[in-house]
């Protein structure tokens, strides 16, 4: 029998056992799109006990290398690499530290598609962590499409357990307003409970063409923390992605570019839009990262208006080549 039907009938199997579960999940989804638009919601969170997020920085010096950029074809090689260019993972996670990992499993789609973040990428980092001491890791996304389907097909689920680590599916008591006071967002329910914990905070994101945005890669990747309902937004989308390095600041981003989907994003759905990328880059400044990234998809980084914005208002340098960076080949 084939992997493929064999994933598929323990699947099956689980969603048979689990029913009830899955009924509670689906529910917290309904729940979860609110229906007040984003002034009433501003509005009404006004006053209330809001929760903010610290800063999960790791403090650099001058000499320390900011942004690393590795080729090569064997995942963990290539994670490995990267964070040894960076000082090794000892140096952002400690014994005892918990960690919260935040790929991109926003849709029910297999990782040949390349919508979202590689099982392989998420496996090797949550390896790393734990290996440096961390306590516990948490796998956490807020998915467009079923979460728990979503978790499933992405092969996010597996990788994560395979090594130990926790997946924390999103339900409505697991939101809380979060004060951002950024230029778009100001107060808007986020997925807080991993951050309650949480010492250090990695993004990995999956590097793909948006049919709304240009692209999505670390920044965009932190969208998948909103509740509510966050499709209003699609009109201010440059100015939202834009507030994230404002409303996080994460102890590393990883841009998973093994496969890059070149169109048709952020779904996909075909495998001749995505092409062998090969490339991992990880570093401390998303605005960077992502500068880098963009050309990547083939295009020009001073063309994508929420880098500008962010680099504007000096949240992350877009001119990438003006941090300590490494390219390897492994």
């Amino acid at each position: 029998m084939s992997e493929e039907r064999i994933e598929r009938r323990e699947f099956l199997k689980r969603v048979g056992s689990t029913g009830l579960a899955l009924a509670g999940v689906t529910a917290g989804a309904l729940l979860l799109h609110d229906t007040r638009s984003a002034k009433e919601y501003f509005r009404d969170a006004r006053g209330a006990r809001t929760k903010t997020l610290p800063s999960y920085q790791v403090e650099l010096g001058p000499t320390d290398v900011q942004m690393a950029i590795v080729h090569g074809q064997e995942v963990e090689r290539m994670v490995r690499g990267a964070l040894d260019a960076l000082g090794g993972m000892g140096k952002f996670v400690q014994k005892g530290e918990v960690v919260v990992l935040k790929p991109n499993v926003a849709f029910d789609r297999p990782p040949a598609l390349g919508a979202t973040t590689s099982p392989e990428v998420l496996r090797a980092v949550a390896r790393l962590c734990f290996e440096a001491g961390a306590r516990q890791v948490i796998v956490a996304d807020n998915p467009i499409n079923q979460p728990e389907g979503c978790f499933f097909k992405t092969g996010i689920k597996r990788a994560a357990e395979e090594v130990g680590a926790t997946v924390m599916l999103p339900q409505p008591s697991a939101f809380e307003p979060l004060a951002i006071n950024g230029e778009v967002l100001d107060v808007w329910p986020m997925f807080y409970r991993p951050f309650a914990r949480a010492t250090k905070v990695i993004g990995i994101a999956t590097c793909k063409d948006h049919n709304l945005c240009s692209a999505s890669l670390t920044m965009k990747n932190w969208y998948g923390l909103l509740g509510g309902r966050r499709n209003q937004f699609h009109q201010q989308i440059h100015g939202v992605i834009s507030d994230f390095p404002h409303m996080i600041k994460p102890t590393l981003v990883i841009l998973d570019a093994m496969r890059i989907l070149m169109t048709n994003g952020p779904t996909g759905g075909r495998l001749s839009d995505v092409k062998p990328g090969n490339t991992i880059i990880c570093g401390v400044d998303m605005v960077a990262v992502d500068a880098y990234g963009y050309t990547l998809l083939g295009r020009d980084p001073e063309q994508l208006d929420y880098l500008q914005r962010a680099h504007q208002r000096g949240l992350g340098n877009k001119n990438w080549q003006e941090l300590n960076w490494r390219e390897l080949q492994v």
